[in-house]
């Protein structure tokens, strides 16, 4: 099978306004990406996942757009996209960005205008009711915004919108509309992105289809093939939250989406983590459909929204909340968790490496959070979402080693205290130290980079009677690598049955080990990836 770029890349997710400030201003810009894109590549990393750095009120991180071709002045001067995507192409490094389209902000242009002129071009763009309606879809945010249609003066009509009251929802039944769409898409492509993070884009699909779902799969039908004219490798990476047997509506014939981000997988790995045992996650794993040849999916641990539990059954969600997020402060919507995962694994190292070797275990593509790698906490006096938007601790000095700005200018504040606080946590101390979490994940994503045959199509789960210890096998042609990962803080040892891995060559470890035989020794969080003829 001829493999594409992002069925083997090591995605990391920036935040551009929290990663590194270049000019003291207290936020975070494009430029600060670029001064730090040999860190980047050192992780391993070979593409960057930037949130959004359009014009925006950035009431909501960005996501909401006033102006799709534009670079938000604080984060950066037009011309400074350009640099990032040249400058990252000598590192070997492609860029992926995000297509905010199922929305815009109330500021935007066509939203003003819309809300001017009932018979005028732009009323159109937007979902719009004299009397309001039900509350179908369900609000995406129901203890924040319990409804979805909100009355405007200014249209004398109710607007829809799914996700904040500032975000007006954009009618992408409309021929118009999505010529917008095609537009924006095409102003980037040319630029150099190598792919783009579709927001909402199960959502997109009700709202193009007017309904029927069936003819909203066909926007990704279109979207496809205006970009393959272009550059037939791209990523369109979607956030589809949806049931497992919906997947193969994202993807149809390797003519839609490339690759689905996998909520399902997320849920489970978590409870898998939970319980110590891998069971839910192999169970996971198996119903997932078989992604076209070129396509996949993307797994992660945290990301920048909440951790989303809902889906599970009622006693494995109780279960998870109690044991990451027992106190109300860390709960967030009725369904999801608001912490970054080094505070749920109360700072421990070994179970965060751990976890990421489970991450980098699993057959699809990896992404990790900016952050991750050092253990990064997160800050609950923020409110909703923005507990995991901290900026980026990169030394022990004033600031973070993020901005030389008073700290009052920042961003967002940063974590200062307990043992999260970034006089003990940041770049510089993990660099130092040869054991240290970065050094861990660094030699994890190092190594998943030589094992192309690490994907969904050459995947093959096993189980073995301890049930703490996740196993997949990969078959490539004419050799196998096997990963074995203990979600216990128990060691234990792997009876292997037939399986014979004397000639097997250990290639990534969280420790020292005998020679494997017809058993295998881990440690309490222990992981080993071996290589097998």
């Amino acid at each position: 099978m001829g493999r594409v770029w992002h069925q083997n890349a090591v995605i990391y997710q920036i935040d551009p306004s929290r990663f590194y400030d270049s000019n003291g201003d207290g936020w975070g810009d494009i430029r600060g990406i670029i001064q730090k894109l040999d860190y980047i590549a050192s992780l391993g990393v070979t593409a960057l996942w930037l949130t959004p750095f359009y014009v925006s009120p950035r009431r909501d991180n960005g996501y909401d757009v006033e102006d799709h071709l534009s670079i938000d002045p604080r984060l950066g001067e037009p011309e400074d996209i350009d640099w990032l995507l040249a400058e990252a192409r000598k590192r070997d490094m492609r860029v992926i960005i995000e297509l905010v389209a199922q929305h815009t902000s109330d500021t935007h242009y066509w939203f003003q205008e819309a809300r001017k002129n009932e018979s005028g071009p732009y009323r159109d763009y937007y979902l719009w009711s004299k009397n309001g309606g039900p509350d179908e879809p369900r609000p995406m945010f129901p203890t924040v915004e319990p409804h979805i249609w909100r009355w405007d003066d200014e249209a004398q009509s109710h607007y829809r919108h799914l996700f904040y009251h500032h975000e007006p929802d954009l009618n992408l039944a409309n021929p118009h509309v999505l010529h917008e769409v095609d537009r924006i898409l095409e102003h980037w492509v040319e630029k150099g992105v190598a792919g783009f993070r579709i927001d909402a884009a199960s959502h997109m699909v009700e709202q193009a289809g007017n309904g029927d779902k069936e003819k909203g799969y066909r926007f990704f039908n279109h979207v496809h093939a205006l970009l393959e004219r272009h550059r037939p490798e791209l990523m369109l990476l979607g956030e589809v939250d949806v049931n497992v047997d919906e997947f193969t509506h994202y993807f149809g014939d390797g003519d839609r989406l490339t690759t689905l981000l996998n909520f399902w997988i997320n849920k489970n790995i978590f409870l898998a983590l939970a319980r110590e045992n891998a069971q839910p996650l192999v169970t996971a794993l198996n119903e997932l459909p078989l992604p076209p040849e070129h396509g996949g999916y993307c797994f992660w641990l945290r990301n920048h929204d909440e951790l989303d539990m809902e889906d599970l059954s009622e006693e494995d969600f109780n279960f998870v909340m109690d044991k990451y997020a027992p106190d109300e402060n860390m709960r967030i919507y009725g369904r999801g968790i608001r912490r970054r995962l080094a505070p749920m694994l109360d700072g421990d190292e070994r179970h965060q490496a751990l976890a990421h070797a489970l991450l980098f275990s699993l057959p699809g593509t990896p992404a990790v959070r900016y952050g991750a790698e050092t253990g990064m906490g997160d800050n609950l006096s923020q409110p909703e979402r923005e507990s995991v938007r901290s900026p980026m601790q990169w030394n022990d000095s004033p600031g973070a080693g993020f901005s030389t700005a008073r700290p009052a200018r920042f961003v967002s504040p940063l974590i200062t205290d307990g043992p999260f606080g970034y006089q003990k946590i940041n770049v510089e101390e993990q660099l130092a130290r040869e054991d240290s979490l970065l050094h861990r994940i660094r030699r994890i994503a190092e190594t998943w980079r030589t094992l192309p045959e690490v994907c969904y199509h050459h995947f093959h789960p096993f189980t073995v009677p301890q049930q703490s210890v996740f196993a997949a096998r990969y078959q490539g042609e004419g050799y196998a690598t096997l990963m074995f990962a203990n979600l216990s803080a128990e060691p234990v040892v792997v009876e292997l049955g037939e399986l014979n891995l004397q000639e097997a060559v250990e290639i990534l470890a969280d420790g020292e080990y005998p020679p494997v035989s017809r058993e295998l020794a881990l440690n309490g969080h222990g992981y080993r990836w071996l290589r097998l003829r």
